[in-house]
Order: structure tokens, then sequence, then C-alpha cells
């Protein structure tokens, strides 16, 4: 009796142990390959990349921010915080009317732009934190800024190939900025419609073929079979011309090699910010060549483009369920006809 009731005690040792580590492994959470989060009660800790951050319970929410990237705009315009933005650059490239407005006003001060950044000016505005993809050619300016107390956050999330990946980053900014329930409502709406849209999709019975982007020089860069506009096209049930290859990176090809591969193309996507197609004969009259020049339809990135400023690459970085919807729309405009394309235009 002695004996069976040790081996009941060490069985539910066992078991209790296997439970606090799972507890432990399930407190980490992932937001993308390279992007999670643990938090306690007094500390809120992520790691982005290469980079770990740590910030007490008192630091957050961040009140005062600049942010040196117009795409990470998209995750503060999506949570309702542009009036924690203080410093911005190049606000040439900002889209956003309320953060332009801000600007206007003299709340939000600019900074610099992608060649410099005021260093001056940045600490005298004694931000919470700093914003920004990383950028090594920068190492000295953020080693400055950080001498000065000041918080560098690389988030590289023009790094992720997965559309709802690079949208989760939104709950990130959520726990950073006190709006944790806001944001995590937001990611689950767009991820519901991407995936409700994905399902619509997929009852097409027709796979169109595309081609996506543009030759600079004599080199076209292909988005790679796993990139983000590959998956966006696989998602929106079309067939593109390298769905097979396994690069996360664009892939360069000569124009004779994509005129060949390009046989019976359908649509021609992300052409660029080019209004007509005699913009695209301007900049390269080998264009003519192509099939889906002459036969297909070719869109571009400009339905939201105000100068210098374009929305696709500003609230689109969040709005994966809208992009989604627009590759639909292009493909298989049948499923979805009363629907305006909202990031994307047809060249004329």
């Amino acid at each position: 009796m002695k004996l069976n009731f040790l081996l009941i005690i060490a069985l539910l040792s066992v078991i209790s142990c296997k439970q606090e580590q799972k507890k432990s492994q399930s407190d980490v959470i992932s937001l993308s390959s390279k992007l999670n989060y643990k938090e306690n009660d007094d500390n809120f800790h992520f790691e982005s990349g290469k980079f770990k951050y740590d910030f007490k319970s008192d630091q957050i929410p961040l009140k005062k921010v600049i942010l040196l990237n117009s795409s990470l705009l998209g995750y503060i315009s999506e949570i309702d915080v542009e009036n924690s933005v203080i410093g911005v650059s190049s606000p040439e490239y900002i889209y956003s009317e309320k953060i332009n407005h801000l600007i206007t006003q003299g709340k939000i001060q600019t900074v610099g732009n992608e060649q410099k950044y005021d260093i001056e000016k940045i600490i005298s505005l004694k931000p919470d934190a700093i914003f920004t993809n990383y950028i090594a050619s920068f190492d000295n300016t953020y080693q400055l800024l950080k001498n000065n107390g000041i918080q560098v956050i690389f988030l590289d999330e023009y790094m992720e190939q997965k559309p709802l990946e690079k949208t989760a980053y939104l709950k990130l900014f959520g726990k950073l900025f006190g709006k944790e329930e806001l944001a995590e409502k937001k990611y689950k709406e767009i991820k519901k419609n991407y995936n409700d849209l994905r399902k619509l999709a997929s009852t097409s019975k027709s796979q169109p073929k595309v081609l996506a982007n543009e030759i600079y020089g004599d080199i076209w860069y292909l988005p790679g079979g796993k990139t983000f506009t590959a998956n966006y096209i696989a998602d929106a049930n079309a067939d593109y011309i390298l769905k097979d290859n396994f690069e996360e990176k664009a892939v360069t090809m000569s124009f004779e090699e994509v005129y060949s591969k390009s046989k019976q193309t359908q649509y021609w996507v992300n052409a660029g910010n080019h209004l007509s197609k005699q913009e695209l004969l301007n900049i390269n009259p080998y264009y003519c060549k192509l099939e889906v020049f002459n036969k297909g339809k070719i869109y571009g990135v400009t339905a939201k483009e105000k100068q210098k400023s374009n929305d696709f690459f500003e609230s689109g970085v969040v709005r994966a369920d809208l992009i989604l919807k627009d590759y639909i729309k292009i493909f298989h405009p049948e499923l979805l006809p009363d629907y305006q394309l909202t990031y994307m235009k047809e060249l004329q």
C-alpha cells in the first residue's frame, strides 16, 4: 500500500512538473519567427531579430515616441495613438492625414531624413523610445542616441513574408502603447477577414497566371516564391510564375528570361507606381513584347498615392485583408462584384 501511495505521489509530481514547464513555455508569445514577447508583473521583454528589449511596468505605455520609418506609422494609426508621436523623419513620405495635420500644427517635429538624422533635435525632444528599421550604416548614430539614454527599437516588419505575421506586429504596439485590447480586436478582425477571403478565392475554378514587379536597368527583380507578394497571389488563388521558387527575397532575371516564363500570363501586378502603360514603355520599350502587356491587365499600387507618399506602404503593412481583397478583385472580379480596389489601380 505504501509503495502504491509513493508511486501516485511521484506520478502527480511528474504531471505537475510537465504542466509547469508547459505554462512557462507558453509565457513566450511568438508573433513570428522574428518577433516574440514575454511579460510578468514587473517587466515586459520582447525580442526583435537579434535585438532584445526590457521595459519596466512603469515605463509603459509609451507616451512620447519618434518614428524614423513611415511604414511603422500604419500600426500607430490602427490603434489610434498618433498623439504619442512627437517626431518623424522624411515627412514627405507620410500618407496619414492625422499625422500630417499634427506636423502642420507643430505637435510633431521633423528630425531629419533617410540620409541623416538631427541628433541634437532628437535628444532635445526626450522621447521614451525611437522606432526604426535597422540599417547597419547608421550604427554610429544609434549608439550615440543610446549613449544619451534614448531607447532605440528596431522592428524589421518589412522582412516578414507571411501577411498575417506582418499584421501581428500590431499586438506588440498594443502592449507598448497601452492599447492591448484594441490591438487584439483589430488583429482578430483582420485575420478573420483574411481567412474568409482566402476561402472565397478558393471557390473560383480559374487560376490565372501572374507576373509581378518590374525591370530596373537590365534586371527584373521578381518576388521569390516564398515572399509576401507570392503568398498573397497564392492566397488569392492565382498562378504566380515563380510559385515553385523557394526564395524569401527578390529573384533577379533578365528581360529575356521573364519573357520566356511569362507566356500566357493574364495579369501583371505591382508594376511600380506608374499611372499608364505608356509610362512603362517610356522606361523600357521592350515591355510591348510581353503578351500580358498587349492582351492582359496591368496593375500598379497607385490608388492611394499623394506625391511621394503611398498608403500601400503605410496602412497596407497592417491591412493584409484589404491587400488580399484587392488581389482577389483583380484575379476573380466575379467573386467581389461590388468592391472597389483600395490600394491598386489598373494602368490604361
